[in-house]
């Protein structure tokens, strides 16, 4: 077995975040967060992970899906939190019962504008043009997609999360530069693809293009039983989008597959930028500390 072949086979264990003026890399033992501080120099954080992530639970499929993912959803905050402070001197903490109150309002919100007023959309378009229940589910589903569209679109017009989003880019760039077996040097890494088939931004879609076809299939249901049938089947929804990104992300040189993973790079357009040398050089910082916590 080559080296490149080795390297392809442990690349899904890695993972990544882009946070403020930085970039969280995730391997399977231990994360790190590299970050440009004001005066211009990188900062290096690193921590252990979940032990959940070496259990035999994370073999389970669609089970690892939704704990891989809420474990993934609280580093992600913590990392955001660490470079926050690092740009503004504080020396604030985000943990226990705050972190966990900050995620729970954050995924409600999330949970109201992308599945409920959806939902409720479509229940009333049914009523008043006296549509049958599939053609209101499938608007449901077609409104929740051009909500995510429009979202990724809207924020991506702000100035700072233009920067965000370039170090986005930068993190897929030098994951698809260590997969290819390339030396990881700013110069090199800015020639590879900003898209990367594990992005969190191909997840959501997933979500949104399969909540179409449960949705849809579920037929007529009153107002009250579509919203609670919508919060209840989201964790259904987040188990089935994780095994099907980590199937596509493994199959990803079959010509279907190919096809498949088309919409997901796409939609990557608007959550990434083209990085300078600089925000990679960040990238490449977090991507080697990550990877001397994971040998340590």
């Amino acid at each position: 077995m080559n080296k490149q072949k080795e390297q392809t086979t442990k690349l899904p264990n890695y993972g990544g975040q882009a946070v403020i003026e930085g970039v969280m890399m995730r391997g399977k033992k231990a994360a790190a967060i590299a970050m440009r501080a004001p005066d211009g120099e990188i900062i290096i954080h690193k921590e252990e992970l979940n032990k959940i992530y070496q259990s035999r639970i994370m073999q389970i499929p669609f089970l690892r899906g939704l704990i891989g993912l809420y474990d993934a959803l609280i580093l992600g905050m913590k990392a955001l939190t660490i470079s926050a402070n690092i740009q503004t001197g504080e020396d604030e903490k985000i943990e226990g019962p705050a972190l966990f109150l900050t995620f729970a309002l954050s995924m409600s919100i999330a949970i109201v504008v992308f599945f409920l007023i959806p939902a409720g959309l479509g229940q009333a378009v049914e009523r008043f043009w006296e549509w049958n229940a599939w053609m209101g589910n499938l608007l449901e589903g077609l409104v929740r997609l051009a909500f995510l569209i429009l979202y990724m679109w809207g924020i991506g017009q702000m100035e700072d999360i233009k920067r965000v989003f370039s170090y986005h880019g930068a993190e897929h760039k030098v994951i698809n530069t260590y997969e290819a077996g390339v030396e990881l040097v700013p110069e090199k890494v800015q020639t590879f693809s900003r898209e990367h088939p594990r992005c969190g931004t191909a997840f959501l879609l997933i979500v949104v293009l399969f909540s179409v076809l449960l949705f849809t299939a579920l037929g007529p249901m009153t107002l009250f039983w579509r919203l609670v049938s919508r919060i209840l089947l989201l964790p259904l929804l987040a188990g089935v989008a994780y095994e099907y990104l980590r199937w596509t992300a493994e199959n990803q040189h079959h010509p279907v597959i190919k096809w498949l993973l088309k919409p997901n790079l796409a939609l990557q357009r608007l959550t990434t930028n083209e990085p300078s040398l600089e925000i990679i050089e960040v990238s490449i910082a977090a991507f080697n500390a990550m990877r001397e916590a994971e040998e340590a």
